[in-house]
């Protein structure tokens, strides 16, 4: 891939295929490479990446997780897709410094540029899987936790790339009703827009694209949102038998610590030419973490959502939401 065709770009503006920009990546599809991964990722402790079509409960369940005295989980990082989509054989410490601090979300991931440095420059020998890590633990460490992970929703498109970086990664596809949303991405810079046909098409395609790759991942979990905010209990703990971690009640209470978490946030992002002037807009779209969970969000579809929207959606999405168990109206 040219040096010009960042992956990031796809990761911030979420069209529906991605194909060309994945081209040169080898799939880990083989039991061979399965089995090594998981020998891999024995030694050490599972990372939970959280993925999913934007507006399906992805940060509802980063801050429930990041709530854990275990676990440190940083707002969106983007760089990943960048390092998957290149040779890692070629980076430098230099390249991937800049590769990290470079990228548009950098000023939101609360990580000193020297103290990476100094890790960085430490790093015997250097590898990319290696130098990754160190991020992340650096960012675990000002919150006292040894444990880490993830949550870019975008990197849905990714798993693969990444599991081959990092063994050890565990991916959580959180996947909600596409009807709930479409009137959840209503009006906002990023995602599909508001036709509804799109809507449906872009949902169909990132789902099913998403869980297409299960089958070379050794580590994949689905979560469905309505359980999520109908039981979060039962939802975390199945999540935390996942990832080998004792469940903590603490994680129920994530909404008292959400606006502290999300005071990380110091810049907008987007697609270019659309990300809001300040920070106001990004952070009102996640002011309803910093409730407890809703059940009134599960089924908006069927009382915000007229009925010829509804005959439009499902004639393009009822075969994936039957699949998944969602009830539709045809």
């Amino acid at each position: 891939m040219c040096g010009n065709c960042r992956a990031v770009d796809y990761l911030l503006s979420e069209p529906a295929d991605v194909a060309a920009s994945l081209k040169n990546l080898e799939r880990c599809d083989s039991a061979t490479d399965r089995r090594g991964i998981t020998e891999l990722a024995s030694a050490r402790s599972p990372a939970p990446f959280i993925v999913g079509v934007g507006r399906s409960g992805t940060t509802l369940l980063r801050l429930m997780l990041d709530a854990h005295p275990e676990l440190a989980i940083p707002g969106e990082t983007h760089f990943l897709a960048d390092l998957v989509a290149f040779d890692t054989n070629e980076f430098t410490r230099e390249r991937f410094f800049l590769t990290v601090t470079e990228g548009q979300t950098w000023p939101n991931l609360a990580v000193d540029k020297s103290a990476l440095q100094k890790e960085l420059d430490q790093l015997e020998p250097f590898s990319t899987p290696e130098a990754i890590r160190v991020f992340y633990r650096l960012y675990a460490r000002r919150f006292g936790k040894e444990r880490w992970g993830d949550k870019t929703s975008p990197y849905r498109s990714f798993m693969g790339g990444i599991q081959r970086l990092l063994p050890e990664a565990h991916f959580i596809h959180v996947i909600r009703d596409g009807r709930d949303v479409a009137l959840s991405y209503r009006g906002l810079w990023f995602g599909p827009g508001d036709d509804i046909e799109a809507q449906a098409r872009f949902w169909v395609d990132q789902v099913s694209s998403a869980r297409a790759q299960a089958a070379g991942l050794p580590n994949y979990l689905e979560i469905k949102y309505e359980m999520v905010v109908a039981d979060p209990e039962a939802a975390l703990r199945t999540i935390c038998r996942y990832l080998e971690l004792p469940y903590y009640p603490r994680m129920l209470d994530y909404h008292k610590f959400a606006s502290a978490r999300l005071a990380e946030y110091k810049q907008p992002f987007g697609p270019v030419g659309s990300v809001p002037g300040d920070i106001k807009p990004f952070l009102e779209i996640h002011e309803r973490t910093k409730q407890p969970p809703d059940p009134d969000r599960i089924r908006r579809w069927y009382t915000e959502m007229s009925e010829p929207m509804q005959r439009q959606y499902e004639s393009i999405a009822g075969g994936l939401l039957r699949e998944l168990g969602y009830e539709t109206t045809g």
